[in-house]
C-alpha cells in the first residue's frame, strides 16, 4: 500500500509525457534564441527536462524517436550558436554526433 493515491498511471501517464513533449517541441526553440537580452531558458534547462523524460518508466518508441530528435537539435543549436572563435572538441559534452549524418 505505497501507492501514491494521485499518480498518473497507464495511458494517463503517456498522455502527459505525449503533452509535455509536444510542449517542449513548441516553447524549446524560440526560448533559446530568447532576445536581445539572450535565451529565455538556458540549453542546460532543456536538455535537463529532455532526459528527465527519457527516465520515465514504459516510453514508446515515438516518445522516445520524439525525445532523440528535440535532444539533435539541442545540440545542432548549441553547435551553430557558440561566439565566434569557440571550437568544441568532438569527444566535449557539449558536441552533437556528426550531424550530417541526420540531414
Amino acid at each position: 500500500m505505497d501507492r501514491i493515491p494521485n499518480a498518473p498511471t497507464g495511458s494517463f501517464r503517456a498522455t502527459l509525457i505525449d503533452q509535455d513533449i509536444a510542449h517542449i517541441a513548441r516553447v524549446m526553440r524560440p526560448a533559446l534564441h530568447g532576445d536581445l537580452g539572450g535565451p529565455i531558458l538556458p540549453a542546460s534547462y532543456w536538455r535537463q527536462r529532455l532526459h528527465k523524460l527519457l527516465d520515465a518508466d514504459h516510453l514508446t518508441k515515438s516518445q522516445l524517436c520524439a525525445i532523440d530528435s528535440l535532444l539533435l537539435q539541442l545540440d545542432h543549436f548549441c553547435l551553430h550558436d557558440l561566439p565566434p572563435g569557440i571550437n568544441v572538441r568532438s569527444g566535449s559534452p557539449a558536441a552533437a554526433p556528426d550531424l550530417a549524418r541526420h540531414g
